[in-house]
């Protein structure tokens, strides 16, 4: 499977045609992903010396990556911090279900796969 990421995914409609811009998605996408129960935020890995930090919500953008396939399908990587002492599996099927439901309904455009990347784990005051 070749995939790219890509800058932005256009569509042709009745009308005329519709682009959508890859930061547009991650935004979208991360706050659906943040109203999630369990899901402390997004995490921005730091590869020189694998630090791993709480990305503040302007630029939580930066733990999602947004991928076209080439069937013209979306693939979305989440690098998320979650909450200590709940199910991983269960809060990773609610977010799975949210952003794929919520996104697909957002962009019309249909994801494939979505892959989460539990990076830490933090405790809630």
């Amino acid at each position: 499977m070749k995939a790219f990421s890509m800058k932005s995914s256009s569509m042709d409609t009745h009308m005329g045609s519709i682009t959508i811009d890859s930061e547009v998605i991650a935004q979208y996408a991360g706050s659906v992903a943040m109203e999630c129960f369990g899901i402390v935020g997004m995490a921005g890995v730091n590869v020189r010396d694998g630090l791993v930090k709480l990305l503040k919500m302007d630029g939580m953008t930066r733990g999602i990556k947004v991928i076209l396939n080439d069937h013209h399908k979306l693939v979305l990587d989440f690098h998320v911090i979650v909450s200590y002492g709940v199910s991983i599996l269960a809060v990773s099927d609610n977010l799975i279900s949210n952003v794929k439901y919520k996104v697909e309904e957002f962009t019309g455009i249909e994801i494939e796969q979505i892959n989460i990347f539990v990076e830490g784990v933090r405790v809630i005051d």
